[in-house]
Order: structure tokens, then sequence, then C-alpha cells
């Protein structure tokens, strides 16, 4: 049975702090005495990110804002901030971001930036952004590793009714994974509050930090374990601390061009195949190294340069694409599959991975209320789209926009803007100020929606915004 202690003598009065431990009585061999000393030497690095984020419903375009308070842990001198990955998603961009720092009379706020996010671990990174040098506690992180049941305690903070006071959590590593990467896994559900939170050891060593991967609707891509709170550690985090991403140089991922899918085993009985795994290849992207190369729908991948795949389900996946990502633009490969059960081996050059919607270029129409992004591949492929598909697809509709009015909604391709063709980001900028100049009564916009084409009638009132619910 779990029971909650409010400890009183963790009060300390010039701080205004509680501490709240979370703990079963007889479950950890931490004493009192090695909490409050690991709380200590911690807690100065410990602060709270507040923002505001615009939150956009994909399906209908319409968007809401929300006012949020997070955990932070200032992990540089200089002001370089962490803090949960969840404060950026596809559909949910963080703005007016502020640091505060300290506690009682000795808060001090600050404006701070976000960084270009990790693509590999789901945490964000902040710059606080001041005139004057900055010299703060910072977070000493240990590459230490964890073991299958190592107690683990957790700084967070508590909820907005008991003034978002720190709160101290006590759990164990539950699991440990090692596929697709080494991950520990915590026994039980932690508070929000905890999440971002840094986890020490019993030696009081910061060995990472609390997080839960983002979901695949949430733009979780190489590693998708969400729903269960998991254990980022240092490593993960080590190079990104030293080199904040705005200034390190960004490494192009290899790309091989396929879609695949992880061999079952019924895929190999039905295939007449060893029960030892590897990936299917389901769909070839034009153009790319493996279409190139020779490679054809159903052949199943065994090996890549050296490495074995043995890939059953699908999480496993993840591992080939990773493994693909890190060999290297310009590397010569070779890669063992069997085609209609046949061993065979290609050797083929990888290239970079062309730009994705995650990284394509965006416009919004601040007239129209329409927010549209240049047609990516990988959009393309999911999409169903032929290479002669031309235009640009529609990201956000503001509500009650001309856009909005008219019908038009996110996944649209616009074609033809007004009776200017349209293919680029910039002939769609170009269409619409056209528009705009010439003060047409109805706007015909001709866009492709799911398998078919069709019209759409825009009826803007010159002079007039229309009106946002």
């Amino acid at each position: 049975m779990r029971n909650t202690l409010f400890d009183t003598r963790g009060i300390q009065v010039g701080l205004a702090l509680v501490m709240s431990i979370t703990l079963a009585a007889s479950a950890f061999a931490l004493t009192e005495q090695q909490v409050s000393r690991n709380f200590n030497a911690v807690e100065p690095s410990v602060c709270t990110v507040s923002y505001s984020s615009e939150v956009r419903n994909p399906r209908s375009g319409e968007s809401s804002r929300r006012n949020t308070r997070a955990l932070g842990l200032v992990v540089s001198g200089e002001g370089l901030v962490m803090a949960h990955g969840h404060m950026k998603k596809q559909d949910s961009d963080p703005f007016n971001i502020r640091v505060e720092i300290g506690t009682g009379d000795d808060t001090k706020i600050y404006d701070a930036k976000l960084l270009q996010k990790p693509t590999d671990v789901n945490v964000c990174f902040l710059q606080i952004e001041s005139k004057e040098k900055l010299n703060l506690a910072y977070a000493k992180l240990s590459e230490r590793g964890l073991s299958l049941g190592d107690e683990v305690m957790i700084v967070g903070m508590l909820d907005v009714s008991l003034d978002y006071a720190r709160a101290v959590t006590l759990r164990r590593v539950g699991s440990v994974l090692e596929k697709p990467r080494r991950t520990y896994c915590i026994d039980e559900r932690v508070p929000f509050g905890a999440v971002g939170g840094p986890v020490m050891n019993a030696a009081g060593e910061i060995v990472g930090v609390v997080g839960f991967d983002l979901s695949a609707q949430d733009g979780g891509d190489l590693y998708v374990r969400s729903g269960h709170p998991l254990v980022y550690q240092t490593k993960l985090l080590k190079d990104y601390i030293a080199n904040p991403q705005t200034e390190r140089e960004q490494k192009d991922d290899a790309w091989l061009g396929v879609f695949t899918q992880p061999l079952s085993d019924d895929f190999a009985e039905y295939w007449d195949l060893p029960k030892d795994g590897g990936v299917i290849v389901s769909s070839l992207v034009p153009g790319s190294p493996a279409l190139s190369a020779g490679f054809q729908r159903g052949d199943v991948i065994t090996e890549f340069n050296g490495t074995a795949i043995r890939a059953r389900q699908n999480q496993e996946v993840l591992g080939f694409t990773k493994l693909v990502r890190e060999t290297g633009v310009g590397q010569e490969v070779e890669v063992d599959f069997y085609r209609d059960g046949e061993p065979m081996t290609i050797g083929l050059t990888l290239a970079g991975r062309p730009k994705s919607a995650s990284d394509a270029g965006e416009f919004e129409s601040e007239i129209f209320g329409v927010t549209v992004r240049e047609l990516t591949q990988d959009v393309r492929i999911l999409m169903n789209l032929s290479e002669d598909t031309r235009g640009v697809i529609v990201r956000r509709v503001k509500p009650g926009s001309w856009a909005f009015l008219g019908g038009m909604r996110p996944g649209v391709i616009i074609m033809d803007f007004g009776g200017h063709p349209v293919t680029t980001i910039e002939e769609f900028q170009d269409a619409a100020s056209k528009v705009e100049a010439d003060r047409q009564k109805e706007i015909s916009v001709f866009c492709r929606v799911g398998s078919r084409t069709r019209f759409f009638r825009l009826q803007p009132r010159w002079g007039s915004a229309p009106e946002t619910p």
C-alpha cells in the first residue's frame, strides 16, 4: 500500500518551500536525511517554466490558446534550461516563455527562447535571454547507469493549489528495455509535475530526467513508447547540453528510401523463410538509393552493412531506421536480403534524407487566414499522391477566417488560387498578394481533397475582418 507523507519538518519557512515525499514506508532504503541532502543539492537548479501555446486541431483547423507551467532544470551557468518535450508537439508551439529561478523573495524571472528540439529524445531546451552575463547554479549530470530495482529520487513540483512548491517522489527502476535503445522504465506513474525533473540515484548523482516519449499522433518518430514514465539517461542529453542545437553543426541523416514492416513468424512461415526476423520492403520512394539499386517490394532485408536485422515486431523496425540514419550520408553499404526465397546482396550508396514535412517551409496569409506548407516527399507517400501532383498543402486554417468560412480545412492541397497556378510556397504567396491587390468579390480556389479535386469559393468583405468565434 502506498502512502503520501507531507513532512512538516521539510518546510523551510525562509524559502517558503514545501517538500512532499511519496513513498511506501518500508519499501525504500533512502533515509530522510539522504533525501533532504540530495534535495538541497539539486533544488537551486530546479526552476519553473511558464509559457503560452497555440494548440491546433489538425482536423478542423481550429486553435485554442493555453497558458501552462512546467518544471525546468538549469543545465548550464549561462542559462541553458531543459524542460519536458511536450512543450513542443506537432500541433502546438510555445511562445511567451519565461523562466522563474529561485523561491519567495529571491525569485528572478527571465525571458527565454526555445531552441531547436532534439530529434532522438523528447525534451526541449530553452536559452535564457539576459543582457547581463549569467552565472547560475546548474545541475551537474552523471553518466552512471541504473539497474533493475534501483531506487531513484525525482524532484518535481506540485500544482497551482500548492503554489507550485517543489516536491520529491521516490520510485524504482521497474524494467530495463534494451531495444531499440537502452531504456529505464519507472515502476509506477509519476505526477505530471515531476515530468522533466532530475532523477537522482541513491548516491545523490543526477543520472537523467523523467520523460514521456511522444505518441505517433503527437509527432513521435524514431522512438515511440508513449504512456509510461521513462528515465532519459544523461548520455542522451550531454551532447545537446555541451553544444546547444542552434550552435551545433547539423548532421544530415542517411537515407535508404524504403518503408518497411517486421518479418513476423507468420510471414516467415508463409514465404518459407527462417524465423530469425528481418524487415519487409513494403514501399520504395521514387528517386531513392534503394529504388535506384534495384530493390523491389516484398524483398526481406536480413542484414545491413554487416549488422543482422532481427525485427519481428513493429517497435523493432525503429532499430533498423536508426541504424540507417546513423550510418552516414555517402557511405557505401551492402544489404543482404531474400527475394522470392532466394538470398541476394546489393551494394549501394546512402543519400541524405530529403526534406520532411516537419522541416518544410510555411507561409501564413493573415488576410485569408490560412497557413500552407510545401509538399514534401513523405506527405506525397502518406497521401498516395503521384509525382506530377503539384501545389501546397494547407497546414492550418484560422477559425472564422475567409478560408474557414469557405470550407477549407487542413490537408487540402491548393493547386490554383484566384486564377493563379500554385506549385510552390513562393507562388502561393505571390498569388495571395495579387488577389488581395485586385480586391475580387469572389475568389475560386482549385484544390485536391483526398482522391478528388474541387473548387472552394471565398467571399471576402474587403475592409472588414471576419469575426473569430
